[in-house]
């Protein structure tokens, strides 16, 4: 393995005082009928701020993703962009479960 930055969890105290039990998780399924989806909460901060978090639906006790306001911003920004957008792979749809 090649030398790499140190990773720094800069949200980490944000993370740990978010409120999650009353968060309103949201799920888009696109007419897809499968047991794993992306789910979102906006949760507010005793900081005031917003913050995106999301989780699986697979898994609701396990880890959340948290986004920053500009975070959640540049993320969606990126997906209308197409900077997500994958090639085409030949066999089976994972998406026909």
């Amino acid at each position: 393995m090649g030398d790499s930055a140190p990773i720094y969890d800069d949200k980490s105290a944000v993370r740990a005082e978010l409120d999650l039990t009353s968060a309103e998780w949201q799920r888009y399924d696109a007419g897809r009928r499968r047991d794993r989806h992306v789910e979102l909460a906006f949760v507010e901060h005793t900081d005031g701020v917003v913050y995106t978090v999301m989780r699986s639906s697979a898994d609701p006790a396990g880890p959340v993703l948290v986004f920053t306001p500009a975070e959640w911003d540049a993320f969606t920004r990126g997906i209308l962009a197409g900077e997500f957008e994958q090639e085409e792979r030949s066999g089976p749809d994972p998406s026909a479960d």
